[in-house]
């Protein structure tokens, strides 16, 4: 389980961050620079579409000078109280052994040590949609990037008009293709090639600042309020573009786990924020002497001779926030695997040293489909900006609320200092929300429905394997009845071990059941193996096996395992046998699988689920990762029986 602050745990607290990651200066700016190009590439390319996005269409404001800077104010004072405070100072601190992201604060509340919390089925739900609407924005973020950096070529010239898409699919093709490489292979460049980025954009920002210094009274959020009593219901709609420049605030987070806190800290305040604020400040400052550049901003800042070389630049830029937010989709669904919110699936390994970087072959073609298929559908950046902010600002509102629950929970924070805290990061989430809702016509239904598709597959998985339990622990024997039985009565032993593996800690698996009633024989050893997946990224070797002696020849191990690991069950097995003496030869060793056959209730006798997520659920059960490849069991070592299961 993970345990609470101040005792091993990165859980953070209060009285300061966990003292995970004490690099040496020179380590620091290099692991500074590789969290350049994995955490910050998302929030690094918005100001090629979300300046834009408050002016434009119906719903956009007009680009008078107050508009600008009351704009541009609620861009920057967004991105400090959202990123710099909400992310980097605060939410940092709410690690799970150092790994963040909304599955961490979830694997936080579902923890023994916070039974109040696990009774609280809505925020488990809440915490689920979240990470379901997180699979949208991977599948809108490579979308919109791409196409609004392709779309330069527009601001180039007229000729390009009808090439836009197929260049922006050929680009998309390549980037979900090359996935199965792995990022490791070109993440050496990641990190500077977003620093050259960073740096172009906060120069192009300051050349066009010069021109016009009075944008800087943007600091003053004075400025933001007045906008709000000065355009009324159209400042709330405007909010839904500004929470554009806050996409990648979750991916920051959910990357914690790869570099630590400290070298993300430092990337974002020495250069990320700094040129963020540059480049929203310097378009801000065009719009001040040429309103008709609302519908570009970004690219009109650009020099003509320097136009080709930024396309060129931007793109590289978008590919990287692409890929970033593929490989978060990959880490998102490996860990809800492990801790039981998805189906098992194939997971390649692309790096021999680094765990992180994988690849799952389903879920990339499923991804590239789905994406491309935004882009011919939408066909512009100003159309799918639209869906894109309403992904954002749910999941931020949804770990808002985690994260309120934790701090009261687990930390013990005062109820007034969760409300100042947690309250004012929620007033903010909720404007933002608001903002988006009225885009819902417009694209905004795309996450969400990506986002209830997704949510409505892991809730039907996870209830459908708590139903599956249920029905198992009814049709089980205790271990003390079936060894007392056996001893009366026992069967033909042969040699060797076999191994039953078992979803529960307690009772007779099915499979063995089954296997003795239909083969009258066992072997002379018997191990009754459960692999359980702790609320932690990873569990010391010191702590992966645990045996208990039985009787007759039988054993009881369980194995366990963090939400970040994969399980290797023969290697368990060697352990287990070492531990007690037994034999550990492969070739004697026979492992016993079920499997099921999931199916709705007869006419007679009626479910606790609805037949369509029965249905459902057997379709998932059906087509998840074998246990034999996810187990990594050797095949030809693999016996399956077969057991028929009415849910």
């Amino acid at each position: 389980m993970a345990t609470q602050p101040g005792t091993g745990a990165h859980v953070g607290s209060p009285g300061g961050a966990p003292p995970a990651h004490r690099e040496a200066r020179p380590a620091l700016l290099v692991l500074a620079l590789s969290a350049l190009g994995v955490v910050f590439g998302d929030l690094g390319t918005s100001p090629l579409y979300a300046l834009q996005e408050a002016f434009h269409g119906a719903r956009g404001v007009a680009a008078t000078t107050a508009n600008v800077i009351g704009i541009v104010s609620l861009f920057i004072w967004s991105l400090v109280l959202m990123v710099s405070v909400k992310y980097v100072a605060v939410l940092m601190r709410a690690g799970n052994r150092g790994e963040g992201g909304i599955l961490a604060l979830l694997a936080l509340l579902v923890s023994g040590r916070a039974p109040v919390v696990r009774r609280a089925g809505l925020l488990v739900a809440l915490a689920l949609f979240g990470a379901a609407m997180l699979y949208g924005d991977g599948v809108i973020t490579p979308a919109i990037s791409v196409l609004s950096a392709v779309e330069g070529l527009r601001i180039a010239t007229p000729v390009f008009e009808p090439y836009v898409v197929p260049i922006t699919v050929v680009i998309l093709v390549a980037l979900f293709a090359f996935q199965r490489f792995g990022s490791g292979r070109v993440g050496v460049v990641f990190g500077p090639l977003l620093a050259i980025w960073f740096v172009t954009i906060a120069v192009l920002g300051v050349h066009a600042l010069l021109a016009a210094p009075e944008i800087l009274a943007a600091f003053n959020p004075v400025h933001g309020v007045r906008f709000f009593a000065r355009n009324g219901w159209h400042a709330v709609l405007a909010l839904g573009a500004v929470v554009l420049c806050l996409t990648g605030g979750e991916a920051l987070y959910a990357d914690m786990g790869h570099f630590g806190p400290k070298p993300i800290r430092v990337a974002w305040y020495a250069l990320a924020f700094p040129a963020l604020v540059l480049s929203y400040l310097g378009q801000g400052a065009l719009l001040l002497h040429q309103p008709g550049a609302a519908d570009r901003p970004f690219y009109s800042m650009v020099p003509p001779w320097a136009l080709y070389p930024m396309v060129a630049l931007a793109t590289a830029a978008t590919i990287i926030a692409s890929q970033a937010l593929i490989a978060a989709v990959f880490s998102l669904t490996r860990q809800a695997g492990q801790l039981g919110y998805l189906p098992r699936t194939q997971i390649v390994h692309t790096s021999g040293s680094t765990i992180g970087q994988i690849y799952l072959p389903g879920l990339n073609w499923v991804l590239m489909i789905a994406t491309l298929g935004v882009v011919v559908t939408f066909r512009s950046s100003d159309r799918l900006a639209a869906a894109f902010g309403l992904a954002v600002s749910t999941t931020m509102a949804i770990t808002t609320l985690l994260f309120a629950v934790v701090a009261r929970v687990r930390w013990r924070w005062p109820i007034g200092l969760v409300l100042a805290v947690a309250g004012t990061f929620f007033v903010a989430d909720c404007a933002f929300v608001v903002g988006n809702l009225f885009k819902v016509m417009d694209g905004g239904w795309l996450p969400l429905v990506l986002g209830l598709m997704i949510f409505t597959v892991m809730t039907t998985w996870l209830a459908g394997r708590r139903r599956l339990a249920e029905a198992s622990r009814e049709r089980s024997l205790p271990v003390g009845t079936f060894l007392t039985s056996l001893g009366l009565n026992p069967p033909h032993r042969v040699r060797g071990t076999a191994v039953f593996l078992a979803a529960e800690t307690e009772g007779v698996p099915l499979v063995l059941l089954h296997h003795l009633k239909h083969n009258q024989v066992l072997h002379e050893t018997v191990i009754l193996l459960t692999v359980t997946t702790e609320e932690i990224p990873r569990v010391s070797d010191a702590d992966r096996v645990r045996i208990e002696s039985l009787s007759l020849g039988f054993h009881r191990v369980v194995a366990r395992y963090g939400f970040m690991e994969e399980p290797d069950v023969p290697r368990v097995v060697a352990a287990a046998a070492r531990m007690k003496g037994l034999s550990d030869q492969d070739s004697r060793t026979t492992y016993y699988l079920g499997r099921l056959s999931v199916v709705p209730p007869s006419e007679r006798r009626t479910g606790r689920m609805p037949r369509w997520r029965v249905s459902l659920f057997s379709f998932l059960k059906r087509n998840e990762r074998s246990a034999t490849m996810y187990f990594d069991i050797p095949p030809n070592r693999v016996v399956e029986i077969g057991t028929r299961v009415e849910l």
